[in-house]
């Protein structure tokens, strides 16, 4: 049967088709493909998996469906949740610097309207 083990760095991605027998495992696969040498990096051991994006739990254990894809997922860098939330907190003072220099332009505009003869408004010059 034919399934396929991927990998992918924020650069470059590889995808390894192979031809395994029935009850291979996704982690059989993984080891079988060769994508270990091609990146050193991955540690089997702390390494998370999933078939199209949904994840096994006991990589070892879950034999593989002709037409799997094993795929290999990185370590989060930052938690999404913190990463939302510094977003939003990062909008929501964006937000308030655009309102304040809004209100202070409006300040500024009201006073050089009140100003004699900012306004145009006079006799004209003769």
């Amino acid at each position: 049967m034919r399934v396929e083990v991927a990998y992918a760095l924020p650069d470059r991605q590889r995808i390894c088709v192979l031809e395994v027998e029935p009850g291979c495992t996704a982690l059989e696969a993984v080891q079988r493909s060769g994508i270990l040498d091609e990146f050193p990096e991955i540690d089997l051991t702390d390494t998370k998996m999933g078939i199209f994006s949904q994840p096994v739990a006991n990589p070892e254990r879950h034999a593989l469906q002709d037409g799997d894809r094993v795929e290999l997922y990185r370590p989060l860098l930052i938690d999404p949740k913190a990463r939302r939330r510094e977003r939003a907190e990062s909008a929501g003072l964006q937000r308030k610097r655009a309102a304040k220099e809004s209100s202070s332009t409006a300040s500024q505009t009201k006073k050089l309207s009140a100003t004699p003869g900012a306004g145009g408004s006079g006799a004209a010059a003769g």
